[in-house]
């Protein structure tokens, strides 16, 4: 990723949380040195109780089904590759152009989810196996204006309040419509991004492309795992798994004030430098005592396994709390009782080649110049109003993480609800 007017300075932060670096090492020592290992990154959440073996899916079929109540690729099981491109409306593209739009993306993305060729695809082989394929298709609030019905736009559709520390850059930011593509195989993944571009080239153009990796740990019961990212903590281990969660954590339910917003959802895309070589500076306690999980488990500090409920009021034989107040866990975690507060967490890592300009000056180079490497964090809640923003605006005032972190990009985006064969994405909008 590249960050903008300041490339490097922003994957290379001060404190911004009211704590020195200083000040926090040297409490550090004075926490048992047992602090142990695990995260669920860039904002995540206390242990549900919850066991992996209850995540959805079956991730050795081939084929996700793309019709459906809700969009594939949210309740699924995470992919190997995500590639997320945002688009911005070509001049004079009004309703009538968006519905065309939407009808051309929605066919091609279906049958190119079941392996099959899409209309006027030029390289047929490369669709042949889906890999677990998934297209998942969002509104920004340009499309309703386009469109003409803002008014059925929903009422949290709009840029994001500013958070402390945000170095946001506007090539990452918001825009008109955006495809999540995921998917196992690479090439697959690659190949519809194209068929998706080229077919809707007349009515939109892309603005910025995100691409992602994880690995998918697979338990010996073989359901999937909880995936690692690049500071070497499980990332997602406290997401909804059951029907009823989702339901109450992620879709949009009937009190919706538009019908048609009805079991869709809000996704929110924050683009996060990671400054990799401050956090190799630092050593494992350290690192886990910010977290409050361990790395080897992924379990909080005070349990032994990943989806153990941390006890945030433990006290430990030195008279200090065993999970720091401003450890991530410790403010990431559903505050005040509102379980309004948790969400989907589906993020992605990047990591980028070094520019030839930055690797010029080898020799003399700062170490986070030959460094480009983050989290595309991705979630989804009914209304980043009662989840994302409450824990976000906390995190961003306290984390110790934010010593590492940076958030360089920020877009939000309303996912329609899924579809029934023959219909278009967001075709009960323009009913």
């Amino acid at each position: 990723m590249s960050l903008t007017e300041h490339p490097h300075p922003a994957s290379c932060p001060v404190s911004r949380s009211g704590f020195s670096r200083r000040s926090f090492l040297t409490r550090l020592g004075l926490v048992s040195a047992t602090a142990a290992v695990g995260m669920t990154a860039a904002c995540s959440d206390t242990g549900s109780g919850d066991t992996a073996g209850d995540a959805t899916g079956d991730a050795a079929d081939p084929v996700v089904a793309f019709d459906g109540v809700h969009q594939a690729g949210i309740e699924t099981p995470v992919q190997a590759n995500n590639s997320t491109v945002a688009f911005t409306l070509r001049d004079g593209v009004d309703a009538t152009g968006i519905q065309r739009l939407l009808r051309i993306w929605t066919g091609d993305a279906r049958r190119l989810c079941a392996g099959e060729t899409a209309l006027a695809d030029l390289e047929p082989e490369l669709s042949a196996d889906p890999a677990r394929l998934t297209i998942t298709c969002g509104f920004g609030r340009g499309l309703f204006r386009a469109a003409g019905i803002d008014d059925r736009a929903p009422d949290w559709l709009e840029p994001l309040p500013a958070f402390t520390g945000d170095q946001l850059d506007a090539r990452w930011g918001d825009r008109d419509l955006v495809l999540q593509i995921c998917g196992d195989d690479r090439t697959t993944v690659s190949h519809a991004l194209r068929v998706l571009v080229r077919g809707g080239a007349d009515y939109a153009r892309p603005s910025w492309t995100q691409e992602g990796f994880l690995d998918v740990p697979v338990g010996e019961d073989g359901t999937p795992g909880t995936s690692r990212n690049l500071f070497g903590f499980k990332d997602g281990t406290v997401n909804p798994r059951t029907d009823a969660e989702f339901a109450e954590q992620v879709w949009i339910g009937t009190e919706a004030t538009d019908p048609a917003h009805v079991d869709g959802t809000c996704l929110i895309i924050r683009r996060v430098a990671f400054d990799m070589p401050l956090w190799e500076a630092a050593d494992r306690p350290t690192r886990e005592v910010a977290m409050g999980r361990t790395i080897v488990e992924g379990a909080p500090l005070t349990g032994t396994e990943e989806f153990d409920e941390p006890d945030l009021d433990a006290i430990g034989a030195d008279g200090l709390p065993v999970i720091d107040q401003h450890s991530h866990i410790a403010l990431a975690t559903v505050h005040d009782g509102d379980e309004r507060q948790r969400m989907l967490r589906r993020g992605y890592n990047y990591d980028l080649p070094v520019s030839a300009s930055s690797a010029d000056g080898l020799v003399d180079a700062d170490l986070i110049a030959l460094s480009d490497t983050g989290l595309i964090f991705t979630c989804f809640q009914p209304d980043p109003r009662n989840a994302f923003i409450p824990v976000q605006r906390r995190l961003s005032e306290g984390d110790r993480l934010n010593e590492w972190i940076t958030h360089t990009g920020s877009a939000v985006f309303f996912v329609p609800p899924g579809t029934a064969d023959g219909e278009y994405w967001g075709q009960a909008l323009f009913a």
